[in-house]
């Protein structure tokens, strides 16, 4: 946590690096700000910080009409951190308190309710439920701008109990009404069509994150090009599509199409870890800067770890992908989803975009003839499928990274470099370094020339800790650049089985140390 005097420098700087770390709150207004605001700079004597808005709000601030705190990116914290704090701040801003209420979040937690109140009180100065309501109104002043829904349709959609409640927080917030809103948002949007701008911390390298997206694209659920990446969600009130594009300013255009209101703050939390657009790209360039890596950050400013819209498709994906190219891979997860994955409505299908990846339980009742696949792969996915399905296995927000890693290392087939890609991208973990992963291998020899010991490479990068999984994506980046192999076309380049997809040739269902190539043939004959 920043200390009082260093949050007073970031917002005399305007520093926009902080928004969302912390909150500038100031007696003499009444108003609370993002550090960036351009209003005045107050006096110190009249600040306050606090570490949420809804700290801020339940000390009587209300949120500035100029640099609209709200809309702030998150803090970075909730990602990389993996105590019950940032596992239930996940939790929240995923709707579950919304959805299943305190309790269901303390029992997702393993703790009651009393004991976890006490726990984000001492921490954040605030209760669960200030901030699950922070999270509402934030979600509530979308539907207000950009559909034409009802004012009591946006309060129930958004979470309120009653459209009193939902008044009242809106003038205790905003210090307007929700009519005042609506009348000042000039244009609006249809019910199943909203339109919601992205804050993230600059720089964002876009292009190579939806590069890296496109390779990788399930067909008839993805739909990637070099502007704009589209999918389909699996949310708790319905299905929905969302399609994210580059904006104006440092602001990513998010469009989407549900098929319950409710899902609205849901869906936007997946769209942010998709793109990981809470990361702080500052932070993880200086600490790479720290470990020598200096050079490779400056090729490719802003890149980031991405995560994914569905855990449970992730985690199907990486193990089909076992010691096979991403191309085969694509093939598999294809005649998956045609198959078995729910055909979406057709007012919201987007381009290609028209099914939603089955679930765990639908695809642990597969008969072993649907796949082309070693009888050993079948297998794990068949257990990690059912374990999904009870929820024995949760991949979900507020899992337990530690629990989770257990779990997965736990079933045949599953080893260390399948372990870190779920990490990386399903949980989250920005600390994963991928070091028997072949492309990283020999991005490292490229880098320092042929022979490189792995072993004082990987201490080395101890000292990068907690951003690992940006050096694993930088690793991956330069192997793949077009230079790298003149003689191979990038898009074929980006298509060999590297460990990226494909398993780590150290890492196979088995779980033994090498293959020979024979033994490969006769695994796919």
């Amino acid at each position: 946590m920043l200390t009082t005097d260093q949050c007073y420098q970031a917002v005399a700087g305007r520093d926009r690096r902080f928004d969302g770390m912390f909150f500038t709150a100031v007696r003499s207004t009444g108003i609370f700000c993002r550090p960036s605001c351009p209003a005045r700079t107050p006096l110190r004597k009249n600040v306050d910080f606090y570490q949420t808005a809804a700290a801020a709000t339940e000390a009587g601030f209300r949120a500035c009409k100029r640099c609209r705190p709200d809309a702030s990116p998150n803090s970075p914290e909730w990602d990389t951190r993996a105590d019950v704090t940032a596992r239930a701040m996940r939790l929240i801003q995923d709707g579950l308190v919304d959805r299943a209420g305190i309790s269901g979040l303390a029992s997702a937690l393993g703790y009651s309710p009393r004991q976890l109140g006490r726990v984000l009180q001492s921490e954040l100065g605030v209760g669960p439920l200030a901030i699950a309501r922070t999270e509402r109104i934030r979600t509530a002043r979308t539907l207000v701008e950009s559909t034409t829904l009802s004012m009591s349709e946006v309060a129930f959609a958004a979470g309120f109990s009653s459209i009193r409640q939902f008044n009242d927080t809106f003038r205790a917030v905003y210090s307007s009404t929700p009519r005042d809103l609506r009348n000042n948002a000039g244009a609006r949007h249809g019910t199943q069509s909203i339109t919601v701008r992205l804050a993230y911390r600059a720089p964002l390298d876009h292009t190579h994150l939806f590069r890296y997206l496109a390779v990788r694209a399930i067909p008839g659920v993805e739909d990637v090009t070099g502007d704009h990446y589209t999918r389909s969600l699996r949310l708790a009130h319905g299905p929905a599509v969302l399609t994210l594009a580059p904006g104006a300013g440092d602001y990513i255009e998010c469009h989407l199409r549900l098929a319950d209101s409710r899902d609205l703050g849901s869906a936007v939390a997946r769209a942010r870890r998709i793109l990981d657009l809470d990361a702080d790209p500052l932070a993880v360039r200086a600490t790479l800067e720290e470990a020598g890596l200096s050079e490779l950050i400056d090729r490719y400013p802003g890149i980031r770890s991405p995560g994914t819209g569905d855990p449970v498709e992730l985690a199907i994906r990486t193990i089909l992908g076992q010691q096979i190219s991403v191309i085969a891979a694509q093939t598999h997860l294809k005649r998956l989803v045609s198959a078995h994955g729910q055909s979406l409505p057709e007012e919201l299908r987007v381009g290609t975009v028209d099914r939603v990846f089955p679930t765990a339980a639908e695809i642990a009742e597969i008969p072993e003839e649907h796949w082309s696949l070693p009888r050993r792969r079948i297998d794990t996915l068949r257990v990690l499928s059912a374990h999904l399905a009870d929820g024995s296995i949760d991949l979900g927000p507020g899992c337990d990274r530690t629990e989770v890693n257990d779990s997965l290392l736990a079933i045949p087939g599953i080893g260390p470099w399948s372990l870190g890609y779920i990490r990386m991208r399903a949980l989250g973990d920005p600390d994963v370094l991928l070091s028997s992963d072949l492309g990283v291998k020999k991005a490292i020899d490229e880098l320092n020339g042929p022979g490189t010991d792995m072993t004082d490479w990987a201490q080395q990068l101890e000292r990068v800790r907690p951003w690992r999984s940006y050096v694993t994506h930088l690793m991956w980046a330069h192997h793949a650049r077009p230079q790298a192999s003149p003689a191979v076309p990038p898009a074929t380049q980006s298509h060999r089985p590297t460990g990226t997809d494909a398993e780590s040739p150290t890492d196979t269902p088995t779980d033994t140390a090498t293959h020979s190539t024979a033994n490969r043939k006769r695994r796919r004959q």
